[in-house]
């Protein structure tokens, strides 16, 4: 299983108008009054630093831009960072936390990536306008940020979150990806999401790598996630990086449609190759076929597959959503100095 400049309503990259679930036709400058979030608000920090000249979230965006440019494995790094911390404890930046015992050493937050950056950028913005923006809002402006840089929606992010005060590894409880549709949307029900913000959602895997250990059972027969479906020259493709009965460190790109295989990290194109990858029986993943095979995701994963604009307008309205639960606000919360460690 992510990101992050200035919204704008005609300048830059619109979203495509499309049929947005209950919302109906959806502009995307639309989207912040149709998902009312309590606390958080478009240009939150207008006016806040000491010196009210400094557009700080402008500044943050700008670094984030240069980092992408520098990187673009930022794209889905910060989309991962995104969903594995908001989905666990809320949106607070808990993951960020250093220690033996916290979120970010438990397994499923392997390879979680871009905490040197984001304490390197907090230290910059607390030069030029201290005690005032918080971590949880640095990694929901990054994602944003990056995610329209590489060609997926533009949407304006809110702003207005506060840090937490709790990490604990024993509260990580995240599907894996050998869970069935079912199963995953019981995980994503109860955050508020529905079974097309979900399909959007995994379909941030149109970028990003996977290792051998989370598909690897899925090539060789004798195994429960064994898929015998697979697409033939996948399957091949994927036993030449990941050899039965060994243990390897390799990885392959999420979206078989976008690179190949000696440079797994040369796929950043935000786009919908994923949805035609397995809808040919292409999935990496087994949650990922499975929204291709599943009678109630199927027909989702079809019309994303076909328009790159409705996949843009639906996955906006479940970033806006993500980003916002469980969020702490007010006085639930508070600004670290450094990202990694708790005031």
């Amino acid at each position: 299983m992510r990101s992050v400049a200035s919204f704008a309503l005609v300048a830059g990259l619109i979203l495509a108008m499309g049929q947005v679930g209950v919302f109906g036709w959806l502009d995307p400058s639309e989207l912040t009054n149709k998902l009312p979030i309590s606390g958080l608000q478009v240009g939150y920090y207008r006016g806040k630093c000491p010196d009210k000249s400094i557009d700080i979230q402008g500044f943050i965006e700008h670094i984030v831009t240069e980092h992408y440019y520098s990187d673009k494995t930022t794209l889905p790094a910060f989309l991962r960072m995104q969903f594995h911390d908001c989905f666990v404890n809320g949106c607070d930046a808990s993951i960020l936390i250093y220690g033996s015992a916290t979120e970010r050493v438990h397994a499923a937050n392997a390879g979680v990536r871009e905490y040197d950056f984001l304490d390197d950028l907090k230290a910059k913005v607390e030069s030029i306008c201290p005690d005032t923006v918080s971590c949880a809002d640095l990694i929901a402006i990054a994602t944003t940020t990056v995610l329209k840089l590489g060609g997926g929606p533009n949407y304006p992010v809110q702003t207005g979150r506060k840090d937490g005060s709790r990490s604990n590894a024993g509260d990580v409880k995240l599907p894996r990806p050998s869970v069935n549709v079912q199963q995953s949307f019981e995980f994503f029900k109860a955050k508020g999401f529905s079974l097309e913000e979900m399909v959007a959602l995994i379909g941030c895997h149109t970028v990003g790598i996977a290792h051998c250990g989370t598909f690897q059972n899925r090539l060789y027969p004798g195994n429960t996630e064994y898929d015998p479906d697979m697409d033939g020259s996948l399957r091949w493709q994927l036993s030449e990086k990941c050899p039965q009965y060994e243990t390897s460190t390799q990885a392959v790109l999420l979206d078989q449609g976008s690179g190949g295989y000696s440079n797994y990290y040369s796929d950043d194109k935000f786009d919908v190759s994923f949805f035609h990858q397995i809808l040919q029986q292409r999935g990496v993943l087994t949650i990922d076929q499975a929204l291709a095979r599943d009678p109630s995701t199927a027909n989702t994963v079809r019309s994303f597959a076909g328009s790159q604009g409705l996949f843009n307008a639906i996955l906006a309205q479940a970033m806006v959503k993500l980003q916002a639960v469980d969020v702490k606000t007010g006085l639930d919360g508070n600004i670290r100095k450094v990202c990694s460690k708790f005031n």
